[in-house]
């Protein structure tokens, strides 16, 4: 069985041509484009025609295939009017527009929404849009779903992300969006992983249809966590590092609330119990004000820096927007009565220790707050590559760390397609069998 996933992230995107075959998945990679984020008088967007075209041209090079499958961030959306038509560029998840909302905001929604606080949740981003015209609120997975089906669409995993979903019945939270004046009207209706959008309607050379995938990455890529046990534990890891646990039901405790925990859809009835923590973006950001590419020789010499000369805590709100990102890794050690890092070794030792730290943490605040005991920790996506950022994390959390798949949100993204097109079996068995791991065990030294 052959498929494609599109596989949308912050900083890039990949169209994957995947092949099942004898108990296997086999993922080719189409074609990769960079996401570049745009301003236009004073406020972030996401340029998404250029995506939309991008996506097309890999869906063209993977060529004839059962399904295709799409996934990517979560929080951000786009607006249609009546006639279909996209109302505006979607804006950008850090645009400074929801900056001055307040936890505050989100104490009595917990019970329902299950959210972490984040100032840049869809919630938030409605509450600061015009919405007379709009007619239709389409994730970005659902948008780019219905320019190449004409069919509109909500999906459960991305659905969940918004601050408008009830965690516990799995639908929106009418009540809630009543109650802060939104239009019920624009809301659609939210099917699960798995279901068919309809045929593609786009011109790609083929007939094929659109599948709904879990289609907020991470989603996906915990559905590709190669764990042999219920007692693992989970980091996502790219531009965002999502850090939890799996769940059977969600976690609404005032506890779980003031440890800032949020409670997502998984597939197949699940719940992603997890924090969000500022993933490599941190890096990404250094790297691009130093000029820097070349990142291994770096993460060599980062390996041999002197360990433990100064944190940072990632989460920081000043780490958020882009910009000169070492300047304030060094203003947050001014602040904090530590040294500056010296150099830029020291500078991405300091950033991979804070992360395998912040990690540590919510590690264990999961553990604590679900009741889960915890024996592995699954390192997917990107960050599966950063063996360093991986020893780290098994030396801070004194577990055995499992790196890889690194292409997770892929894989998750097709074996749900497959599923839906009769492949038996379990998931997370298919990617042991397919892909290379990795374990890291705690002191076992730096590589």
């Amino acid at each position: 069985m052959r498929f494609t996933a599109v596989d949308l992230g912050a900083s890039s995107g990949r169209v994957m041509r995947a092949e099942i075959s004898g108990g296997r998945v086999d993922l080719v990679e189409a074609h990769r484009f960079p996401n570049r984020p745009v301003s236009v008088a004073g406020t972030l967007h996401w340029d998404v025609l250029g995506l939309y075209s991008q996506m097309l041209d890999g869906l063209r090079q993977a060529g004839p295939v059962e399904s295709i499958g799409i996934d990517s961030w979560a929080v951000d959306y786009g607006l249609l009017d009546g006639d279909g038509r996209l109302i505006g560029n979607p804006v950008h998840y850090r645009d400074a527009r929801t900056s001055g909302y307040t936890e505050r905001l989100d104490a009595d929604r917990y019970e329902v929404n299950g959210l972490q606080f984040l100032p840049f949740n869809t919630l938030y981003q409605l509450l600061e849009e015009r919405l007379d015209r709009a007619e239709t609120l389409l994730m970005i997975p659902d948008l780019f779903a219905y320019w190449l089906t004409g069919v509109r669409g909500a999906e459960l995993t991305n659905a969940s992300t918004t601050g408008l979903f009830d965690v516990a019945r799995r639908d929106w939270a009418r009540p809630l969006i009543d109650r802060l004046g939104l239009p019920a009207r624009i809301f659609p209706e939210i099917s699960e992983p798995g279901s068919v959008v309809g045929p593609v309607t786009a011109e790609l050379g083929f007939d094929t249809v659109v599948t709904r995938v879990a289609s907020h990455d991470t989603a996906s890529a915990v559905a590709a966590v190669p764990a042999r046990t219920p007692d693992f534990a989970y980091i996502s890891c790219g531009t965002w590092s999502l850090v939890g646990v799996e769940l059977d039901s969600p976690v609404l405790s005032e506890e779980s609330r003031a440890a800032n925990f949020t409670n997502e859809a998984g597939i197949d009835g699940t719940i992603r119990y997890l924090r969000n923590v500022m993933g490599l973006w941190i890096l990404q950001e250094c790297l691009r004000a130093w000029g820097e590419s070349d990142l291994e020789g770096l993460l060599q010499a980062a390996a041999h820096a002197k360990p433990g000369q100064m944190t940072i805590d990632p989460d920081d709100p000043a780490f958020l927007p882009p910009g000169d990102m070492p300047s304030r890794i060094a203003a947050y050690c001014e602040r904090t009565g530590q040294p500056a890092p010296a150099d830029r070794p020291q500078a991405v030792r300091c950033i991979l220790e804070s992360l395998a730290l912040a990690y540590q943490r919510a590690i264990s605040d999961a553990a604590r707050l679900s009741g889960r005991e915890i024996d592995v920790v699954h390192l997917v996506g990107g960050g599966a590559r950063n063996a360093l950022l991986c020893q780290l994390t098994a030396d801070a959390t004194g577990l055995p760390v499992v790196a890889g798949p690194v292409e997770a949100a892929a894989l998750g993204n097709v074996l749900v397609q497959a599923r839906a097109r009769g492949l038996a079996g379990d998931l997370r068995e298919f990617v042991r069998r397919s892909q290379p791991l990795r374990t890291y065990h705690p002191g076992g030294g730096l590589v």
